[in-house]
């Protein structure tokens, strides 16, 4: 089998390399692509040295079959057609074709059969936000529809990738040494702050990232579930937190709740607020699971649960639910 990554030099595609790097894939080449400032730069792979190979509109990608992308939407959607055309399929980590209607919109222990033969040789790969809450909420739709969900994110400085890290870490640096903080990739400055605005404002006053939130998730989920968010900014390195309510059709108990997430593929619970056991992005950046806890009844309806939900943005949110979707269909 022969494997590309696209954009290998960015955090999710360093984080591609690490896990299919530990993960026992029957992989018997790997190629890796990036930019020109990228290019010639060489990873090692198993004990093996890869150079990067620009990436360009010529037949590079024949013979390859899947091919792992995370080089932004722009560059997606330019090269879709040529990464495509000798029959690769292209696993896609940005926005670009997801909520287009011949592209699966795939995590693989919600929807792993929508994988299965997309008709234009692209699947999409979630926003991160989804990816951990769907993973969550799917193990209470196998007890009762979900009719509605409102959720607050925490989202690490690693979802604006690394330039975001790089950033939040050296606002630190330079509010300590007295100076101004350097602003890029942030709205303002994200050390001892928070930010309640991730991507573009759109017409409802929603932002992008939360507007993607509700779609997405009733695309995955093959339902008509109602997602109202607010995406914040915060000044953790890495990992994703959300505080989510939703409501069933009929009233879950929290004994059925923990029951349920405990069975649930890729869930952890974590939850013993009597020995302050919960979530926190502090102990589980780098961890695969998406991780529960605060389960508990909601105090304005009998149909309510609420509780807190943690998983590493880079890893499930991002680099690992792609390679799990490449392990399904292998």
């Amino acid at each position: 089998m022969k494997v590309a990554i696209v954009g290998v030099s960015g955090a999710v595609g360093q984080e591609f390399l690490r896990i299919l790097e530990k993960r026992n894939l029957p992989i018997d080449e790997l190629v890796l692509f990036g930019s020109p400032r990228s290019a010639g730069t060489t990873y090692t792979f198993r004990g093996e040295e890869l150079t990067v190979k620009l990436l360009q509109h010529n037949d590079d990608f024949k013979g390859i079959d899947f091919a792992l992308t995370s080089a932004g939407a722009s560059t997606s959607k330019e090269y879709a057609e040529t990464i495509t055309k000798h029959g690769t399929i292209m696993i896609d980590n940005s926005s670009a074709f997801r909520m287009d209607e011949d592209v699966p919109l795939v995590v693989p222990e919600v929807n792993a059969a929508d994988a299965k033969n997309p008709p234009r040789g692209i699947i999409a790969n979630p926003n991160c936000t989804t990816i951990q809450m769907v993973v969550a909420l799917n193990a209470i739709e196998k007890l009762s529809h979900i009719e509605r969900v409102h959720v607050s994110t925490y989202q690490s400085a690693s979802g604006a990738g690394a330039q975001g890290m790089a950033e939040l870490e050296a606002q630190y640096g330079e509010l300590v040494r007295g100076e101004e903080p350097t602003v890029n990739k942030f709205a303002y400055q994200l050390a001892y702050n928070v930010i309640p605005h991730i991507d573009v404002f759109q017409e409802n006053d929603y932002t992008k990232e939360e507007m993607k939130m509700f779609h997405e998730t009733r695309k995955i989920m093959h339902s008509d579930i109602r997602v109202s968010a607010t995406c914040v900014r915060v000044p953790v390195m890495r990992a994703h937190s959300e505080s989510i309510w939703l409501e069933t059709e009929r009233p879950i108990s929290v004994e059925e709740a923990k029951a349920a997430f405990a069975a649930a593929e890729g869930v952890v619970v974590y939850d013993n607020p009597a020995e302050k056991e919960y979530p926190m992005p502090l102990f589980l950046a780098g961890c695969d699971p998406v991780y529960v806890g605060r389960i508990r009844k909601d105090l304005t309806s009998e149909r309510g649960l609420t509780f807190w939900c943690v998983s590493d943005q880079i890893r499930k949110g991002a680099a690992l639910n792609a390679v799990q979707i490449l392990e399904s269909l292998i």
